[in-house]
């Protein structure tokens, strides 16, 4: 390779580097009222909004029960008692389209959005 070779790839690089600094650090989605919608057993259970800090306990059958809590725009199931606890080490959601999932006590949380989602990935 010679000296041209070089500083072609170097710049190819950097604006590669600039390109995903710049996607990494928008924010997705297009800035609607986003809510977190829980549901039990297929139906819905309750609707909060994302931007109010809240615990709340989430009753299931059998007296079993998840709790949620909604803290800096962020969703998380810190307490559960199912068995395996696979809920509760997901790692905290806040955009559209993500969920919680706790399958033994039939528990979903997603975060929903009044807007259209944004752009996360596109092919040619």
């Amino acid at each position: 390779m010679n000296k041209n070779d070089w500083i072609l790839a170097g710049v190819l690089f950097l604006s590669a580097a600039v390109a995903c600094i710049v996607l990494a650090l928008r924010p997705f989605g297009s800035g609607g009222q986003a809510e977190v919608t829980v549901y039990f057993d297929g139906e819905e259970l309750a609707r909060y909004p994302l931007d109010v800090d809240r615990s709340v306990r989430l009753p299931s059958s059998e007296g079993k029960y998840n709790v949620l809590e909604i803290k800096d725009q962020k969703a998380d199931i810190t307490e559960a008692t199912c068995p395996d606890k696979i809920c509760v080490h997901q790692r905290p959601i806040g955009r559209p389209g993500e969920t919680l999932v706790c399958l033994p006590n039939k528990v979903v949380v997603e975060i929903k959005s009044d807007s259209a989602p944004g752009i996360d990935g596109s092919t040619r």
